[in-house]
């Protein structure tokens, strides 16, 4: 006679109840769908272009190489002009902009000498007569937290060879009071004029200056070997990173006319900035994304961005249209005496990391990150095996040592989203409410969980008859 297995689903109470009696017992992990969304569930599952659709979406963002090929001013590679200001996120006006999105464009708009006191900047944007604000994402950017540039930063500019397509980011500030997390003092903009005046100007000579291209994907892969997640944690990457370029930097004194002590400076910066190859990770996987974007029937999520006000998703099966809810404030660690009142809600365009399958996809690469965002090793390895519940992949660049080398959870597919309702998990810095204060801690937060319903309808929407 054969043994009894029962199989039960849902409350766990039930799967108790019955081990107690000596029967074996199966448990399946089945969740509702999202209230509401069955007949676009139904709908989009007709669609016969969707496996198809996915599989070349996936494949196009797994087959992209990111490239280094060049350091140059926002105002020549995206073709700013004065005024014109770039953040992170969806699209978004001065009226609905939290405190750290303001501080950084009043910071900005110092910074262009568009106004000698930040502070002054306020009245140039409720006006609105001679700036403009546009998502990086607009401009095949990215912008880590309050995301903002403006004509004179300097940008990374990032090349997939195969295809001739580029990506940008700005140069990473390091953390604290930081232009980013919208402090504006006049220790940011001094450091944010020598960035421009000599970091930059030097990283380009680097750059241009080094014989093989920096591949910034190869970096990826083996940064997430040695206890980096690409998001939070870069340590890696940016020692392989400066290992990369020193070399040319260092050479720069006499080819190129750069004084020792800048040199020397600039090392010295780079090297104590763990964060700083973030804003290299983040254009790698736009560029990745990108490539995966205008695929019809196509489910697969290619932009996860938050503007400290609205979180915004984009969808390869539904073109440049932004699916927004309201942006949630993570839970983690503050610094000092700050506290969860002290913070802004979620903000900044580096949960692309996320979009791409690292950053708090691949927490199982990184347990050390539980000391910046809270939790445990434990959690942090239950995450990674949770986001595959909701992607249509994995990346067998981007593996995970302590899961047996697995490829990290990629491709986020909105009706795996919604059917499940599983959200995805990002790890993040937390910027101050208040415009000026600076970053006030680090942990997680996932998404509005109505806007993948809302991105699910708009793909039934465009199911053909």
């Amino acid at each position: 006679m054969s043994e009894t297995t029962v199989v039960t689903v849902g409350a766990d109470m039930f799967a108790e109840a019955v081990e107690g009696q000596a029967v074996g017992v199966e448990r399946v992990d089945w969740r509702p769908p999202m209230p509401g969304t069955e007949a676009d569930l139904a709908k989009v599952a007709t669609d016969a272009r969707r496996p198809e659709a996915n599989r070349l979406a996936v494949e196009a963002m797994l087959g992209v190489t990111a490239h280094l090929v060049d350091v140059a001013p926002a105002s020549e590679v995206l073709g700013l002009e004065k005024g014109q200001f770039l953040h992170a996120g969806p699209p978004i006006t001065w009226d609905r902009a939290s405190g750290p999105l303001r501080g950084a464009l009043m910071g900005g708009a110092a910074l262009e000498g568009l106004v000698d006191d930040p502070e002054d900047a306020v009245a140039l944007f409720e006006s609105g007569s001679s700036v403009s604000l546009e998502p990086c994402h607009h401009r095949s950017a990215v912008g880590p937290m309050a995301g903002v540039v403006t004509p004179s930063m300097w940008m990374w500019v990032l090349e997939d060879r195969a295809t001739g397509r580029r990506t940008y980011c700005s140069l990473n500030e390091g953390l604290g009071k930081v232009l980013r997390y919208g402090a504006y003092n006049d220790e940011v903009l001094t450091r944010l004029r020598w960035m421009g005046d000599v970091l930059g100007p030097l990283l380009q000579a680097a750059v241009r200056g080094t014989e093989e291209a920096t591949d910034v994907t190869g970096i990826l892969t083996q940064m997430l070997q040695m206890g980096d997640e690409a998001h939070n944690r870069n340590r890696a990457g940016t020692l392989m990173l400066l290992r990369d370029l020193s070399p040319a930097m260092v050479g720069s004194i006499d080819r190129g006319g750069f004084a020792a002590k800048d040199v020397a400076a600039a090392l010295r910066f780079v090297g104590g900035n763990d964060h700083f190859f973030l804003n290299l990770a983040m254009p790698a996987c736009k560029l990745a994304l990108d490539a995966g974007r205008d695929v019809p029937g196509s489910t697969m999520v290619v932009a996860m961005a938050r503007n400290g006000t609205d979180f915004g998703i984009q969808v390869s099966g539904t073109g440049d249209e932004w699916f927004t809810g309201p942006a949630q404030v993570a839970e983690g660690l503050f610094l000092g005496d700050y506290g969860p009142d002290d913070a802004n809600p979620d903000i900044g365009d580096s949960a692309i990391t996320e979009t791409a399958g690292i950053g708090g996809f691949a927490m199982a690469t990184a347990p050390a990150i539980v000391r910046l965002v809270g939790g445990t090793v434990p959690d942090a390895l239950a995450t990674t095996r949770r986001m595959h519940e909701i992607t249509l992949a994995e990346n067998p660049r981007w593996s995970v040592p302590v899961l047996e080398f697995q490829g990290t959870p990629t491709g986020i597919d909105v009706s795996k989203v919604v059917r499940t309702g599983i959200l995805p998990q990002i790890n993040t810095g937390m910027a101050g409410a208040v415009a000026g204060v600076g970053q006030v801690g680090a942990g997680l937060v996932t998404p509005p969980a109505e806007i993948f319903p809302k991105a699910l309808a708009a793909l039934a929407a465009r199911v053909p008859a």
